[in-house]
């Protein structure tokens, strides 16, 4: 079986999935990004499918963008200019071909975490 890539976003502020929310997948190679998708999370806070399916999975450095302040503005929870969390970035690797990554984002207004899932 081929590794895919899943992700979840929940808002700890609010205690609730965050739905709404776009994320942008990118491959990152030579000090480039190539994008490869563009998905908003349901009301789960998850993509309805692997925000990168078996299908176009490769091995390598990649980076998820959360566009969090679009959705803390759109959930009334930041209103500031400038934002203290616009978008977050989060750069990791995937080395094993065969496994299932999954990189969730925990959100508040002012703070988030990530880890790697299961």
């Amino acid at each position: 079986m081929a590794g895919y890539l899943t992700t979840h976003v929940l808002d700890t502020a609010r205690g609730c999935p965050a739905q709404g929310l776009k994320i942008v997948l990118y491959r990152v190679a030579d000090n480039s990004r190539h994008k490869l998708a563009e998905v908003v999370t349901n009301a789960d806070g998850r993509t309805d499918s692997p925000i990168l399916p078996q299908s176009d999975f490769r091995t390598g450095t990649y980076e998820l963008v959360f566009c969090a302040g679009d959705y803390l503005r759109e959930t009334n929870q930041a209103n500031e200019d400038p934002l203290f969390l616009d978008e977050v970035p989060i750069r990791f690797g995937m080395s094993d071909a065969e496994a299932h990554y999954h990189v969730p984002l925990l959100l508040s207004p002012f703070g988030y975490s990530t880890y790697r899932g299961s």
